[in-house]
């Protein structure tokens, strides 16, 4: 008994860690975001209902017999809505006092008498109260994964016209009443398929797990449902970049879990040091972090500023002299990066190979060093896409002075202090030797290198959003081992704009046997 609680004792920390991932990134959307989420999807509900299909209503009464068909919603006045938060996963959409106009037609047959027309109709006092809940599906998507609807009617009332109106007054309590009810039974079950497949089919334009380029992916799923409290709703991602050539690579989490606190914006986004560290992981493993130069591509400057440092070695090499110069610098380790409240770093080391490269021969090395840089970074968003610009070059401004940079963007992210040197993997003298280099060829970095690195890095990834619902006003912030970015909320495009877009096409039979029936004009049918 004693060895097995020792035993439980032991296994705890890993079942804690098991049962709680650390994300990686972490989006908030706050309440001031939700009222604008309300005002796009109050539009998308008065497009549902009014696509509403009521049946047809007929019968008989005695020798009257009715027949309500082509019942159509003419307008909607949803003046009374809120949409909520509700602990501890749950939307809240409620409406209040709403009322619907209807316009449908009617046939009557009396004895030998037959009438046709219209009638317009308004219900009034319609309350509808619906709760959505949010979860993880299996792919780790958000999904609305239930919803309970109510809806009622409190007053409904119609006008008639043609030449049996004074029957159709006579009949009008139990005609409005069919409809009434009718009517109040379709509501719920319209928002509910608008719900259950239309609203999760645009949730399934939220990347998940998708390619960023040909060399690295991102999987964004989530690791556990959101938590909702009554003013945000907190969504917890893996956030980690993957190599193509393996995707199945898991880079453990050690880093700093991020924290949202604010409530003031409409929407936080953060990520932590892991975030940036499994992409840097990923494109190491995939190979790609090598740049080679050589011949024309070497600026001319470093080429005779090598020539001469290495001019010995050079010259025993009497049939190469003329030569062209190759330079390689491969990165040696995944690099590291570094979140502080003064900025954001990262931390590179890597192999710089000089060698000549004689015609038609094997290249000849002329020196191997290391080299240790720590680059400055800038973080931040342009449309939907996180962005990172690394710098060699040192920014600074206000109480730490300035330093012959102009202050970036205020919405950019920025490290004070960027570090370079070099140093040879043979002896300590030749890394004396080299220390002549170290200005021209943190130059060539800036200038030649760095380009080509962020031109790489030009797209940049996505953030988790769905489609047509763009950031604006963005400021990024950082915090012991995380950033934040906090932002405001745009719809580029309309719900229903981007439901339709992914709808399925409907077949032919399918679109037939859909299709309300055309209502007789024979009064033999009815």
């Amino acid at each position: 008994m004693a060895a097995g609680s020792c035993l439980l004792l032991l296994l705890l920390p890993s079942l804690v860690t098991a049962s709680h991932s650390t994300p990686g990134c972490k989006i908030r959307i706050t309440s001031k975001g939700l009222d604008l989420v309300k005002q796009e999807g109050l539009r998308f509900v008065e497009q549902e209902l009014q696509n509403i299909t009521v049946s047809d209503l007929h019968g008989n009464e005695g020798q009257f017999h009715y027949n309500i068909s082509q019942v159509k919603v003419t307008d909607l006045q949803l003046a009374f809505s809120d949409l909520k938060f509700q602990p501890q996963q749950h939307l809240v959409f409620n409406i209040n006092n709403a009322s619907i106009s209807l316009r449908f037609r009617r046939q009557l047959l009396y004895w030998f008498f037959y009438d046709i027309g219209s009638i317009n109709a308004s219900a009034d006092g319609v309350h509808i109260y619906t709760v959505l809940q949010l979860a993880k599906d299996e792919a780790g998507r958000l999904k609305i994964s239930n919803m309970t609807c109510s809806a009622s009617i409190a007053r409904m009332h119609a006008g008639f016209s043609g030449t049996l109106r004074k029957v159709y007054e006579f009949l009008s309590t139990f005609i409005v009443t069919g409809m009434r009810f009718l009517l109040s039974q379709q509501i719920c079950p319209s928002l509910e398929h608008a719900s259950l497949v239309l609203l999760n089919s645009l949730l399934d334009t939220v990347p998940v797990r998708n390619y960023v380029d040909e060399h690295i992916g991102i999987d964004y799923s989530l690791l556990r449902d959101p938590s909702i409290s009554t003013d945000t709703l907190d969504l917890d991602f893996k956030g980690m970049f993957f190599p193509r050539v393996r995707e199945d690579q898991e880079l453990e989490n050690h880093a700093v879990e991020p924290v949202i606190k604010e409530t003031e914006r409409m929407v936080y986004v953060a990520f932590s040091e892991y975030f940036f560290d499994s992409a840097m992981h990923s494109y190491f493993q995939a190979g790609v972090l090598t740049i080679e130069l050589q011949g024309e591509k070497v600026p001319k400057d470093l080429e005779v500023l090598l020539r001469a440092t290495f001019f010995g070695t050079i010259f025993m090499l009497s049939p190469s002299v003329d030569a062209p110069l190759q330079l390689v610098l491969q990165v040696s380790a995944p690099p590291r990066c570094t979140i502080k409240p003064s900025g954001t770093s990262v931390s590179v080391s890597a192999f710089l190979n000089i060698s000549l490269v004689p015609p038609d021969r094997p290249p000849v090395q002329l020196s191997s060093m290391a080299m240790e840089t720590k680059l400055s970074a800038k973080v931040f968003l342009q449309g939907k896409a996180l962005r990172v610009q690394l710098d060699l070059r040192r920014y600074g401004w206000g109480s730490m002075g300035t330093w012959g940079e102009s202050p970036p963007h205020p919405t950019h992210n920025c490290f004070f202090v960027s570090r370079f040197r070099i140093y040879s993997k043979q002896s300590a003298l030749e890394s004396l030797a080299l220390f002549s280099l170290q200005a021209p060829l943190k130059t060539l970095l800036q200038l030649t290198i760095m380009p080509i690195i962020n031109e790489r890095t030009k797209k940049g990834v996505q953030i988790p959003l769905p489609e047509g619902m763009d950031f604006t006003r963005e400021a990024v912030t950082n915090h012991a081992g995380y950033l934040t970015v906090g932002a405001d909320l745009h719809f580029s495009k309309g719900l229903r704009e981007v439901i339709e877009k992914y709808r399925p096409v409907p077949t032919a039979a399918a679109y037939s046997s859909s299709r309300p029936a055309e209502p007789s004009l024979d009064p033999s049918s009815l």
